[in-house]
């Protein structure tokens, strides 16, 4: 099936400035559209398939977070929020107005490497406002990124809930409707939330979860035969590394494009001496958070990651981590497509 896209702002918008029997049709529409959102069954931005995964892409910053807004805001029953950073004053108001609505908002923010300071205003005011917030174990960085909301939908993200980075950041978001996703990662969040040992259930399947996602990774990368396309924040995994340049080196088209830090200046040298195409933004491009690899990756078909493991040691074996791999033309395709635009946006020059 081919992708649909809609916007809800624009038809709203398109609406206003018609007349006569088009506009009463058009307003039919904009209702139609607008009774789906409010029930929860149609979000704008989406990028959608018809596949029994049931997948839905994001793709930032065109997207925007107000679809993330409204499945907060749509949920009835129970909100449950694993997140890095938060400092996105919209988003907090939804959690503690459903929270007031007597919905069971529960949310688990990182602690480790002085987050706890920028999470805490965001945890006073959540509290505050009814949600049970839950520091993570200070031992382990909490990286993870997803929301899940009345045990139907799983929403795994590369960006954070920052509202200040939304406009100039390169990030995906993938929408999860596969009810045994849902129960692994709901499984997973409430023994994180508990302070228990987590059990890191793969779903159907196509779960990838931190510590432990680097085998998941160098397989998805040593099983491309044609193609790879990697974007990522950083590059500081040996592993990683390895099975591009063996990618390369037995002929696989190897694109890896990043904005340039001069922290993975020498890994990007000698991924280039390996034959790995790599290209690297500037400061003044939009900036690569996004955190996704795509294996031979055509308008056909392809295999994809998408998550929030950065290709570095403590991201892959220690830290809490979630993400995808999965072969749906939902996330295959705007993957591919924004990874080939940003690859030639970008400049050998670093």
């Amino acid at each position: 099936m081919p992708a649909t896209f809609v916007n809800q702002r624009f038809v709203v918008s398109l609406s206003a400035h018609l007349s006569g029997r088009t506009s009463r049709a058009l307003a039919g529409i904009t209702t139609l559209v607008l009774t789906l959102v409010s029930l929860g069954l149609y979000g704008p931005g989406e990028v959608t398939s018809a596949s029994s995964n049931a997948l839905t892409t994001y793709v930032e910053p065109a997207a925007g977070f107000g679809f993330l807004d409204h499945a907060i805001s749509a949920a009835r029953d129970s909100v449950k929020l694993s997140m890095y950073e938060l400092e996105d004053p919209t988003i907090e108001a939804a959690l503690v107005a459903r929270a007031r609505a007597g919905v069971k908002v529960e949310v688990l923010l990182d602690s480790d490497y002085g987050i706890s300071s920028d999470n805490q205003p965001a945890a006073t005011k959540l509290t505050r406002g009814g949600v049970h917030v839950v520091w993570a174990p200070s031992s382990q960085i909490f990286h993870a990124k997803y929301l899940i909301t009345d045990g139907s939908r799983l929403y795994v993200g590369t960006a954070n809930f920052t509202a200040q980075y939304y406009s100039s950041t390169r990030d995906f978001w993938v929408l999860d409707r596969n009810r045994a996703d849902i129960a692994a990662s709901e499984a997973t969040f409430s023994a994180d939330f508990a302070h228990r040992s987590a059990p890191l259930g793969t779903g159907s399947g196509d779960l990838v979860w931190s510590p432990g996602a680097t085998n998941a990774l160098v397989a998805l990368i040593s099983s491309a035969k044609h193609s790879l396309l990697v974007e990522n924040e950083e590059m500081d995994s040996y592993s990683i590394e390895s099975a591009l340049e063996a990618a390369a080196s037995r002929g696989v088209a190897v694109d890896v494009v990043m904005t340039y830090d001069s922290k993975w200046h020498s890994a990007l040298s000698l991924l280039m001496g390996a034959g790995v195409h790599v290209r690297v933004h500037s400061s003044s491009q939009v900036y690569i958070h996004a955190k996704v690899i795509c294996a031979d990756c055509t308008p056909e078909g392809g295999t994809a990651f998408v998550g929030s493991e950065n290709f570095s040691t403590s991201s892959l074996d220690y830290n809490r981590e979630l993400g995808l791999i999965t072969s749906a033309a939902s996330v295959v395709a705007p993957v591919r497509s924004t990874v080939l635009s940003d690859y030639a946006s970008g400049t050998v020059n670093f």
